[in-house]
This record gives structure tokens, C-alpha cells and sequence, in this order.
């Protein structure tokens, strides 16, 4: 994921008739017609089983306290002020009487440092996650810890809110001088969200490990998954199943976690890291902001890919950081050490159980190879060069041992720019097998873009989409993607593999939006993305059939809207700003030789007038917009002065300004002051038009012009020609592709309507002999409508439809997303 986080506001469909690239809104009894021609005599594109998949990642508390059932929060008391300067080893525990945490040679394990000692007569209650522990009355939960007490002990253990007791209290006897583990079981006599676990001890104790599961967990396996969450990723039916990251694999230290690395508590994701016994596996800060306790680990990964038919997909670091670090690793010895850990992981997955790896999986309960095909090195990578150059010593060793292993390289964190373009030249000459690649766009950005992969290479790297979604969970972000995803569809032959990201987000513990299911501690729920996803993900069929669909005519206005100035994580000084209508008139002069008064702050930062010169003096503050002049401006010339002064990046000139939201900026220096870029904002949500390489001096007076005619931009900077666009391509509403399923024997016709007018369709399916029943799945709401834990306003509505023939008209409703399931005869 890319350092930017949106979340889409509402009215996404108001600014996208503003800006003129999608009809006016029609009112709700409108109909726009159209019309779908097949070809079933035509072949297209194979579709792969595994087109369709999900990545997991643990962002939003998408493990601990989610997916993983464990319901005691900091069970073995790692957490520290690695993981997040609020914690301490106690976070979440409170103590009654004589307790402290501590990390000496009483220790339960190497790679579990910290244990509690428990005075006599004193107790510790965890709070869980969310509100508490959540029960449900009737259901069995099961109690274990890890205890030793010199003189034995009596432990007392018990589920209570406040209330009263959930279910009766347990004794658990103590009966070693040595660490050993205890387990009992409680029957929960109540329901509820609030609940906490309170072990109490009669003498003096130690204690690690402190762990309450349900026993109603996914297939019913021990330290398993949350049944709900991991029913709703089964109910996906994904081909595959990407982990552990992300963000995860390509940040923070790539030593071990032992003591030649000091025990470092910031490390990438490392997957021998996370197997064997979980009282053994090591703890970790993770980089969204919390600690990762691994008790999820790659084993976990295999057994939940298997246990819903989904290929695993593992990806591992390649020692370059990304996400904003971007850091190349300079370390032979270290590189190889990562190599030889790939090649252990790939034995662990495949090997025989007599093999050094097979042997450990068999012995964790799965004798029997989990069949790995495809690993990723790397994730997001900024510095092209430098992390090809380590990926192609990865997949010289993985091809060496492992030549059926499909290697997949990716291509940075956007979908477009200079890193993007030398990335793909890199895997291109280097005939790579396939490249991922991210990008989190406006709604707007999808519908322009549903032809994207039409021109790809086809005798070039296949496209692993491996993170995409458009930045928000209303129901025009789920269609916006469902159009884009019919083109996905159309050029399967390309795209082999996609994933919507990320996959869950605890609504208590958010660090990204938006998120395809959200959950507390007591429910889940699925997002209109979901359903988006689960449609297609349902309907894939065998092979694309070539059809074609006319279009909207749309209203191209000129870019329209007043300027701004801004900076982020910088401060710097603006002067000399002019505005001039392409007629020479003098819309805004500003020499701030007096006030600021024709500037409105719109966002952070603190600005003031000095010297002469408009300055922004915080340089902590992020996008700290200032704006000026008429909405209504288009056709004009905009001229500035920048000098940046102290910070991170350089600064930002903004035009077409409508409102906070929705305007386009020039941003000279961002990305840690690496590359310029203008990007367009719809409803808060980005998208980069046009970038390049290149960073901004400190204290060096910058001469910018912006020149602005019709839906043209041509930017200058000291009088050189930077680069310029033209954003004239249609936000098409209507969108549609076809598919024929060889099990069934059916044509699915998949279309897409995303604007508020119904679409009357005039449908050719060229000749097939068809059956007059259509199945039907209709997905309709309002183009603002969200899902939550109380409502369900996107869901799929199942009908028949008994007017199909040859040639046939069907009206798809306003904002909508509709399969028909025609049966060939």
C-alpha cells in the first residue's frame, strides 16, 4: 500500500457531473438506452480458476483481535513502546495486589521474553479486544496458561462483566516448580460483549501464555480462525489467498529476532518467524501501529488456502523497504541468508516429511505437501534498480532448485510515474513470468480507466493485481470498481490474477479505509465492495465472449475552479501569485505586501503573512491548502513563486480548486522530496495524472506557471516546460462484459450501470440458441449507501427474467450491477 490513505466522502456522483466527464444526473424515472452485441462465435480470453482471490494482510487489527480467535489481548506481555508508544507490557491487564512483568533467565522461551509474576493473593484481569471478551451463552471457551509456582499454587480462574459471572469459575492447580501448561473449560452462562478473564493465585506465580479461544472456531481447528470472518472469505470462493503482506514484508529491520540482532522489535515480516509452537514463535512491532503476536502465522496462511480450495501465494521481503522507508539493505551476507530462508519456506510448503522443512510441518499436523506455485518477492518497492537487482538474485536460486515455482515481481506502489514505467522496463527485459501491481484511485479513475489493460503486451509479463480498491465503501466505490472489473474480465488473458485490499478492518482499530469486511468483537458485516467482489468472484465462467456495448455521450466542460497553495511536512514561502484569463485579463494579483485576505485556509498547517512573502510554518502539518479566487475560473494562467524552507518535500500549487475535496495539484518534491506529480483529488481520493523524478533545493526561489485552456494543462517550471496533460477521457457509467460457463452451459452477462438513469439495453447475443428464463442477481442502491452492523442497504437480489431471445431489451436499473445466467440450448 502506498502512504496515502483516503476515505471517499459522500456525493462522488455529483462532482463527477461537475467535472463534466459523465452525464448530467438524470432523475430517477430517466432511461438512457444502449446497446450489447455478442459474438459467441468469436473466442476470447481463457479465464483462470484463480483470477479472482484475497489478500490478507494484518492492517485494522486484521489478526490479533480479528481473524484469529484468540480472544486475550497481549496474552504473553511482549507488548512495548516498539509496538506503539502507548503501550507497556501490562496494556490491557490490569493487576490487583503484587504483579510485574519481567524479562530475565526465568523466562519461558528465548523468543518469549517477558512473563508476569503474580504475587499471593493477587489476580490480573485482560480486557480483551473492542469492549472485552465476547460470549455467547452455551458455548464452550477454553482457558490454557503457562504457569510454574516454587511451592505450587492454586489458580482461580473466571469470565465476569459487569454484571456478574459469565460462567462458572475453574481452580486450576499449579503442581510445578518448572514452566508447564494448564487448560480448562468454561461453559458460558451468559452473552456478552463486555466480558473480562481474571486468573487469581493463592501463592506466588508465574505466568505466560494467558489464552481464551472459543471452541467453536473455523472447521473446529485449535488455535484457529474466527468462524464468522473466515466463513465470509470462504463465501468468496477466491482462487487464491495473498499473504502476509504488504507493508508488513518490505518494512523495519531484516535481521532475526535473536540476540545478535539485539532482539530488534521492528523487523519485516519473516516467516520462520511465525511457525512452530506458539508459546515459541517471536513477537513483533507491526508496522500499522501495534503488536503482531504470529500465534497466525504462515502455517495458518497454508491451512486456511487449503481449507478453502484457494492457491497460497506467500510473499516474501526482497531487502529493499518500501512504504515510505525506501532503503535499500547493503548486506551479502544477510541477502543470502533471505534467499536461503525463500528456499526453506518453499520446502516447508512442498517437501517431503522427511525433509529438514517438510519434517517441521509434518510434525505441526499436516504431513501432506500444501502444493506452493507461486511466491512473491518484494512489495511496492520505490527504487526500481535496486530491488530488481536483489529479485533477480531471488529467483535465480528459487528457478535453480525450484523451476515449476512461478516467481512474481512487482511494480512499485502506483499505477503510473517514473518508478512504475522503470520497474515494468525492468521486468519486461528480464522476461519476469508476472508483475503486481497496486494502485488506490478515485471512483472517477476506475471509470475512466476500464480499458486500461487492452493495450498491455501480450507476449509481456502477466498482471497480478494484487492491491486495488477506490477509496471508499459506498455503494458508487463498489460500482466504480465492478465497471473497472469487467475490464479485468475482457482481458483475462492478461490480468491473470486480482485482489481487492485490504480484506478486514476492526471498526475499533482502523488505520486504513476502506476495507471489504468490517467486524468488532461481537460481529461482522460485509461492505457493498463485498458484494461487488463475492458477484464476480461467484460468476467468473470459463472464457470471455467478445462483445461490445455503445457508449454515453458525455458533456466534456473545461476544467473549471479557483487556485490554491499548500504544503505537506514542509514549510515554505509563496509571493508573487498571479492569475491570468487566457484573454490577458487579471483575475488574482498577490504580493502579500499587505494581508492574505483573498486567501480562505481550508486545511492544516499555520500560515502568515512575513517579509513580503506567504508562508506555511509547520512542518509537521500534512496538505494545509489554502485557496483563492472564483470556482468558476477556467482558461487562465497561474504563476507563483516557492521556496521552500525546512521539511520533508517541497510544496504544492493547486488549480481547478471546487472545494477541499476536489481539485487537481502539482505536487513539486512529495515522496519524501523523490519525484513531482500532478494528482487529481475526487471527493478526497487521488489519482496521478502525470509524474516524474526529481526533488526541490532547500531555500532556492522557484518561478511556477500553470497554464490552464479547456481540459489542457501545460506546466512550466523556471520557464522550462515540466510536462503537460490532457484529462479528457470519458467516466463511462455503463460498462459490461460476457462470459460463457462450460459447466453450465451459460452465457453471463454482466453489466454494469453506474449513474442515476436507468439503462434500457437493446441485447444481440449474435445467433445463440438460448432459453427464455434468465437467472438473475441484481445488486441496486443508492449511489451513497453503505453497509453496516445494524443495516444492510447493498445486498443481492435474486430473480428470474423470462423475455430473453436472440435479440432481446432488458433495462438495468440506476445505479446498479446486474448478472443474467442465460442458458445455451
Amino acid at each position: 500500500m502506498s502512504r496515502t490513505r483516503w476515505r471517499l466522502g459522500l456525493g462522488a456522483t455529483a462532482f463527477l457531473v461537475a467535472a463534466g466527464l459523465v452525464p448530467a444526473p438524470a432523475h430517477a424515472e430517466d432511461v438512457t438506452d444502449y446497446a450489447i452485441t455478442v459474438d459467441p462465435a468469436a473466442r476470447g480470453a481463457k479465464i483462470d480458476d484463480t483470477m479472482y482471490g484475497v489478500f490478507f494482510e494484518d492492517i485494522n487489527r486484521a489478526a490479533d483481535g480479528g481473524l484469529y480467535a484468540e480472544l486475550v489481548q497481549n496474552r504473553s506481555f511482549e507488548y512495548s513502546t516498539a509496538d506503539n508508544s502507548s503501550y507497556t507490557p501490562l496494556t490491557s491487564w490490569t493487576v490487583s495486589g503484587a504483579g510485574q512483568v519481567v524479562n530475565d533467565d526465568g523466562r519461558l522461551g528465548e523468543r518469549n521474553r517477558n512473563y508476569l509474576l503474580l504475587g499471593a493473593g493477587s489476580s490480573v484481569t485482560n480486557a480483551g479486544y473492542n469492549t472485552g471478551i465476547h460470549v455467547d451463552e452455551g458455548k464452550k471457551y477454553d482457558f490454557s496458561v503457562w504457569a510454574r509456582a516454587e511451592a505450587g499454587t492454586a489458580l482461580a480462574v473466571s469470565l465476569q462483566d459487569a454484571d456478574g459471572a459469565l460462567a462458572t469459575a475453574r481452580q486450576v492447580a499449579v503442581t510445578k516448580s518448572g514452566w508447564a501448561q494448564y487448560k480448562a473449560t468454561f461453559t458460558a452462562t451468559g452473552t456478552s460483549s463486555d466480558g473480562r478473564l481474571t486468573v487469581a493465585s493463592s501463592a506466588a506465580a508465574a505466568l505466560d501464555m494467558v489464552s481464551l479461544f472459543p471452541r467453536d472456531t473455523y472447521r473446529g481447528e485449535p488455535n484457529g480462525l474466527r468462524k464468522d470472518l473466515a466463513e465470509k472469505i470462504a463465501a468468496l470462493h477466491p482462487g487464491f489467498v495473498r499473504f502476509p503482506g504488504g507493508c508488513l514484508v518490505n518494512t523495519g529491520s531484516m535481521e532475526d529476532y535473536s540476540t545478535a540482532s539485539g532482539w530488534q522489535r521492528k523487523r519485516s515480516y519473516q516467516w520462520k518467524d511465525t511457525i512452530g509452537p506458539v508459546e515459541q514463535r517471536a513477537t513483533n512491532a507491526n508496522f500499522w501501529g501495534y503488536n503482531q503476536s504470529y500465534g497466525l502465522g504462515y502455517y495458518e496462511y497454508f491451512r486456511l488456502s487449503e481449507d478453502i480450495g484457494a492457491m497460497p501465494l506467500p510473499v516474501v521481503p526482497a531487502l529493499v523497504t518500501g512504504c515510505g522507508q525506501n532503503k535499500a539493505v547493503v548486506d551479502e551476507a544477510l541477502l543470502k541468508r533471505h534467499i536461503q530462508d525463500t528456499l526453506d519456506l518453499i520446502e516447508f510448503a512442498n517437501g517431503p516429511a522427511s525433509s529438514t522443512w517438510g519434517k517441521v510441518r509434518a510434525k505441526m499436523g499436516h504431513a501432506k505437501p500444501f502444493h506452493l506455485t507461486h511466491i512473491e518477492v518484494g512489495n511496492e518497492e520505490n527504487l526500481p534498480n535496486e530491488f530488481f537487482a536483489r529479485f533477480k538474485e531471488f529467483r535465480a536460486a528459487i528457478q535453480a532448485k525450484y523451476p515449476d515455482i512461478q516467481v512474481i515481481s512487482n511494480s512499485g506502489p502506483d499505477d503510473s510515474g517514473t518508478t512504475f514505467d522503470t520497474a515494468w522496463q525492468l521486468n519486461k527485459d528480464a522476461k519476469v513470468d508476472m508483475v503486481d501491481e497496486h494502485y488506490y484511485n478515485s471512483p472517477q479513475w476506475f471509470l475512466q480507466n476500464n480499458d486500461r489493460y487492452d493495450s498491455y503486451d501480450r507476449s509481456g509479463p502477466k498482471v497480478f493485481l494484487g492491491e486495488y480498491a477506490s477509496q471508499g465503501n459506498t455503494f458508487m466505490n463498489a460500482l466504480t470498481e465492478a465497471a473497472f472489473m469487467t475490464g479485468l474480465e475482457r482481458n483475462a488473458d492478461v490480468v491473470k490474477l486480482a485482489s481487492y485490499a485490504p480484506l478486514f478492518a476492526n471498526e475499533d482499530y482502523v488505520q486504513w479505509r476502506p476495507d471489504l469486511i468490517w467486524f468488532n468483537n461481537h460481529a461482522s458485516w460485509n461492505s457493498a465492495n463485498y458484494e461487488v467482489q463475492k458477484l464476480f468472484m461467484t460468476n467468473v465462467g470459463d472464457r470471455v465472449v467478445p462483445s461490445t456495448a455503445t457508449g454515453t455521450p458525455s458533456l466534456l466542460a473545461p476544467i473549471t475552479g479557483a487556485v490554491g497553495l499548500s504544503t505537506w511536512a514542509t514549510t515554505a514561502a509563496y509571493d508573487d501569485v498571479r492569475v491570468t484569463g487566457a484573454d490577458g485579463s487579471t483575475l488574482l494579483t498577490d504580493d502579500f505586501s499587505g494581508d492574505a485576505s483573498q486567501w480562505t485556509h481550508t486545511g492544516g498547517g499555520s500560515w502568515s503573512v512575513q517579509d513580503g512573502q506567504y508562508v506555511q510554518t509547520d512542518v509537521n502539518a500534512e496538505n494545509t491548502m489554502v485557496s483563492a479566487g472564483d470556482p468558476s475560473w477556467h482558461d487562465y494562467d497561474l504563476t507563483a513563486k516557492a521556496t521552500k524552507k525546512a521539511g520533508k518535500e517541497g510544496f504544492l500549487v493547486a488549480f481547478g480548486v471546487k472545494d477541499t475535496g476536489n481539485y487537481y495539484w502539482w505536487n513539486i518534491g512529495g515522496w519524501n522530496n523523490t519525484q513531482s506529480a500532478v494528482e487529481q483529488a475526487v471527493d478526497g481520493g487521488k489519482s496521478t495524472l502525470i509524474s516524474k523524478a526529481g526533488s526541490v533545493e532547500t531555500g532556492r526561489t522557484y518561478d511556477i506557471d500553470v497554464k490552464v485552456r479547456g481540459r489542457q494543462v501545460t506546466l512550466y517550471l523556471d520557464g522550462q516546460e515540466w510536462g503537460s496533460f490532457t484529462d479528457d477521457k470519458p467516466a463511462e457509467p455503463f460498462r459490461q462484459v460476457v462470459t460463457h460457463d462450460k459447466k453450465t452451459g451459460d452465457l453471463i452477462v454482466k453489466v454494469v450501470n453506474a449513474q442515476n438513469a436507468a439503462a434500457r439495453t437493446a441485447i444481440d447475443l449474435g445467433g445463440a440458441k438460448v432459453a427464455s428464463r434468465a437467472r438473475v442477481t441484481t445488486l441496486a442502491a443508492g449511489p451513497d449507501a453503505v453497509n453496516s452492523e445494524t443495516s444492510t442497504a447493498v445486498a443481492p437480489v435474486k430473480s428470474t427474467f423470462d423475455g430473453v431471445a436472440g435479440k432481446f431489451s432488458y433495462t438495468f436499473p440506476a445505479n446498479s450491477v446486474t448478472f443474467l445466467r442465460i442458458r445455451q440450448r
